[in-house]
């Protein structure tokens, strides 16, 4: 467990990495190499960035947000109609207190909560309480030109029904959805040059994955109380996951799963976050971890309730996360690269050396992405 002087060594304030260089300078010049050094590094010591794209317009957030709103201030009994859990609820509406956060029963996951500095913990999650969160699931795939084995992961979509969110709903989703899928996947060229790779190694094997556009809703009329968890601590089991701002703070990640927890803002404009998921855990053997994170009621949560009920006194008050899962294809070989794992253990030592027990090491069994995401 890390000490205080230890923690203080990280900055509260994530890295800015900065998409507009790798995009318009060659691969091979010194300006790229180091930005694109710097978000690798900036994974593998956080979990998470800031990313900067100047292609991403804060406009297209507003309007997606403004119709999840709609959406999801909806009487139940319309959402219902969107809900497929034959599908495992892997598309369309899943309603509140439906999903639980796995790591109130996952032993490796709360040895971790129990290594964390008492000050730095999550919101105990032990009641296994179902979050209060709901959450839409839309597909932003590009279908293989191969059958996939994995069918389930790839559904048809789901378009609501009601007349003020039908015609709006596809263009919005599709707009704002592209921008972040776009943005993630050139950050993991990035990503993937920083780390000594071949510049499309995680691109190509996430070109056909089955992307989703998955934005949660919480009913702040009913779930305000100051402490309140709207998502228990957990991590995604996706390759990166990508935000653009929510209306509402009250998203915490914490710094290599063992370090300080950092309350998360997005600065307004061209910026959007990303973090770690399982399947880049993986396929770097542990040098990267899947950064956990959690979405309470603070203070500051309130303060912005407080205001918009002022400034937007019309519109519905629901917190909505603007969230993309960036997934790898689903028949990909998924398995850590051995420069990578290698990389991972020498990590694992500077940690222990640093006093920050990192618990049992992972075991990364070559598996399908499609299994992995199953399990």
């Amino acid at each position: 467990m890390a000490s205080e002087s230890q923690q203080s060594q990280l900055s509260m304030d994530l890295p800015i990495i900065d998409l507009d260089i790798y995009l318009n300078n060659p691969p091979t010049s010194p300006l790229v190499q180091a930005e694109c050094s710097r978000a690798a590094s900036s994974l593998i010591t956080y979990g998470a960035l800031l990313l900067h794209d100047s292609r991403v317009s804060e406009a297209d957030n507003e309007t997606f947000l403004d119709l999840l709103e709609d959406y999801f201030a909806q009487p139940e009994e319309d959402l219902k109609r969107d809900e497929r859990p034959e599908l495992s609820y892997q598309i369309g509406v899943t309603l509140e207190n439906t999903e639980k956060p796995k790591c109130a029963v996952d032993e490796p996951c709360l040895d971790i909560i129990q290594r964390l500095d008492p000050s730095q913990r999550p919101l105990d999650i032990s009641a296994h309480s179902p979050d209060p969160k709901a959450r839409f699931f839309w597909r932003m795939v590009e279908l293989p030109p191969y059958e996939t084995q994995f069918p389930g992961l790839n559904a048809e979509n789901i378009t609501p029904d009601a007349a003020h969110i039908k015609e709006r709903w596809a263009p919005t989703m599709n707009l704002w959805g592209s921008s972040m899928k776009n943005a993630v996947s050139k950050l993991s060229e990035m990503a993937a040059l920083g780390l000594g790779l071949e510049a499309d190694y995680f691109s190509n094997a996430g070109r056909y994955g089955p992307h989703l556009l998955a934005p949660t809703a919480s009913d702040l009329n009913k779930y305000a109380s100051l402490d309140t968890i709207l998502a228990g601590f957990h991590t995604d089991l996706n390759f990166l996951t990508i935000h653009g701002r929510s209306r509402y703070p009250g998203l915490n990640i914490w710094a290599r799963n063992t370090g300080s927890r950092i309350p998360v803002k997005i600065p307004q404009g061209n910026y959007l976050l990303v973090q770690a998921g399982k399947q880049i855990e993986y396929i770097t053997g542990g040098l990267i971890k899947a950064g956990y994170h959690e979405v309470v009621v603070n203070e500051r949560t309130i303060e912005t309730i407080e205001r918009r009920k002022i400034e937007f006194p019309d519109r519905p008050l629901v917190r909505i996360s603007s969230t993309l899962f960036w997934h790898l294809n689903s028949d990909f070989d998924l398995a850590p690269v051995p420069k990578l794992a290698e990389r991972a253990e020498k990590v694992r030592e500077e940690q222990a050396k640093l006093g920050r027990d990192e618990g049992e090491p992972a075991k990364y069994p070559p598996t399908k992405v499609g299994y992995q995401v199953q399990e």
